[in-house]
């Protein structure tokens, strides 16, 4: 995700000279991603803190990040980690020296520039850091700020975690081609299709997904047979509603 970030940036015109990866470790992709994209690998901390240090590691790395906070972070610095499970409070002990955090959840989709981001802001944060942040996600996707840091872990349910379940959705829609009578490959593409064809268009159109389920609805048509066995007893609300408040939950206990 640090390197979807990194691509979404210097795409969105993010000054290559004010990016520095701090990486013990790089990959040689990373190290490909840097020279070709002119940003910092490794280079020299310099006397002043950075204004602002994106934590894009794994939470089980938390705990070895004090050391290296210690020279690239200062009072004025922003600290903003996409670190699952790792709470406003957690940061605020790891880098105490530091007032302005931000917790944020970017999604996978993030890697195409597709994402959504939810994101909460302790006290210390002022405007001008808050649009920065904005401005850094927006990048890569939607951003949406958040008033409660708690409401994050339903994020992780939804919109973090919710990329699988539309691939799962990706299957099954293939599974009932190859069913109906389709050569898989077919039923693939189909399914991959519908799908990317379908996110383009709540993308795209103002109206709410109701309202575009709807429209291409027609009165005793295929698709009111199909959706008459898909929202039966409300089965399928049910499972969705399930599948995200397990997600949720599990978001929670990570945290806790």
């Amino acid at each position: 995700m640090g390197s979807a970030l990194v691509r979404g940036w210097l795409a969105g015109g993010i000054a290559p000279a004010s990016i520095n990866i701090v990486d013990p470790t790089p990959s040689p992709a990373l190290v490909e991603l840097a020279a070709s994209g002119g940003v910092g690998l490794n280079a020299p901390v310099g006397a002043a803190p950075e204004q602002v240090v994106v934590l894009a590691v794994k939470p089980q790395k938390a705990s070895e990040l004090a050391d290296a906070l210690q020279g690239l972070a200062a009072s004025g610095t922003m600290i903003v980690s996409i670190m699952a499970g790792k709470t406003l409070g957690d940061l605020e002990r790891l880098c105490p020296a530091v007032s302005a955090f931000v917790r944020a959840h970017p999604n996978l989709p993030a890697a195409i520039g597709c994402g959504i981001t939810a994101a909460s802001a302790s006290a210390g944060c002022n405007a001008d850091q808050r649009a920065f942040v904005a401005r850094l996600f927006e990048c890569v996707g939607s951003f949406e700020w958040l008033g409660d840091e708690a409401l994050l872990d339903a994020v992780t349910g939804l919109s973090g975690s919710g990329p699988a379940y539309v691939f799962y959705l990706a299957d099954c829609l293939t599974l009932a081609g190859i069913e109906a009578g389709l050569p898989a490959a077919v039923a693939e593409r189909l399914a991959r299709a519908t799908i990317s064809g379908a996110g383009a268009m709540l993308r795209q159109d103002d109206r709410s997904a109701g309202e575009l389920r709807r429209d291409v609805t027609s009165p005793a048509g295929t698709t009111e047979a199909g959706l008459r066995v898909l929202m039966a007893d409300a089965a399928l609300q049910g499972l969705i509603g399930r599948t995200v408040a397990a997600a949720t939950a599990r978001a929670r206990a990570l945290a806790g």
